[in-house]
């Protein structure tokens, strides 16, 4: 990708690819998600009467901390474990919440809670087959669980099997029908399978919702930039962005959609994760919200 260039344009060549990554995967990447921190899906539900997620870097470095001391203290501690990697999942420590969780699963294979976390953890740090077999034994035909389900979805597309990833985004949605999160996690899988007016509508209906977030619009920017509407995509930016990054954002999203690579740009996923300007929470989904 860099070959010998310089560190000032293997910045820009990072920069140029991120964009598509991080804008693309902006659902994926939070499975439905209603997580803002960061990594494949959220980590949702809850224990008894569990807090209400941080929103804000500072506030997850704080229930980092807090339960940190409480795992180092009984790494058997369900709660501690779990919650304990749910921060460090949204500070993006993948490696880390990733070693608590598989040695909490070992205690507590049958928490399905637990599974879902550590299924989204494994696609946080690329592990897609594994993530997709365990995410797989998280809920069961009998009590499903919708953001598992777009959890899996994220996966799926990730694997590039965007069929299955459809469907899976379509029956969670049977469970939660309107659910924004859902929605915008299919509408980036049809724009992955190439299906853009498709993928508008899905991602209009959803950013028209009042539960949706500024995630689900910067992918309705994607598609409007993959469709070569530049103005109406730079209008919508400048819904989350200044004037300045709105025009910084498109003008990326051109110089993208004349390379003869794009999509595979698009289907890269989230490898090389700079942003532009200044970008909106992260999302997943996944979730996986989800």
């Amino acid at each position: 990708m860099s070959h010998s260039l310089s560190q000032p344009a293997r910045r820009t060549a990072s920069s140029r690819h991120g964009l598509f990554a991080a804008v693309c995967l902006a659902a994926l990447a939070l499975a439905g998600c209603q997580s803002r921190g960061g990594g494949i899906g959220d980590i949702t539900g809850s224990i008894g009467q569990a807090p209400t997620q941080p929103r804000s870097q500072a506030e997850w470095a704080s229930e980092s901390s807090k339960w940190g001391k409480r795992y180092e203290a009984n790494q058997k501690d369900r709660n501690a474990a779990f919650y304990y990697a749910r921060a460090l999942r949204a500070q993006r420590q993948h490696a880390q919440a990733l070693a608590i969780l598989q040695n909490a699963v070992l205690t507590f294979g049958d928490d399905k809670e637990m599974l879902g976390a550590y299924g989204r953890s494994l696609a946080d740090n690329g592990r897609l087959k594994e993530a997709d077999e365990v995410l797989g034994r998280a809920h069961s035909p009998e009590r499903p669980d919708w953001r598992i389900l777009s959890a899996q979805g994220t996966v799926a597309d990730q694997l590039g099997e965007h069929p299955r990833a459809q469907q899976l985004y379509e029956t969670a949605l049977k469970l939660a029908p309107g659910e924004p999160t859902i929605m915008s996690n299919l509408g980036l899988s049809l724009a992955l399978s190439r299906h853009l007016p498709e993928a508008e509508r899905v991602l209009r209906e959803a950013a028209s919702s009042n539960r949706s977030d500024a995630r689900v619009r910067q992918n309705l920017v994607l598609v409007l930039g993959l469709q070569g509407r530049f103005t109406e995509a730079e209008e919508l930016a400048r819904q989350d962005q200044s004037p300045a990054e709105a025009a910084a954002t498109v003008a990326y999203l051109k110089r993208s959609v004349s390379q003869p690579n794009s999509w595979d740009m698009l289907k890269s996923g989230g490898r090389n994760k700079p942003a532009p300007a200044k970008q909106a929470a992260p999302l997943q989904q996944g979730a996986s919200q989800g």
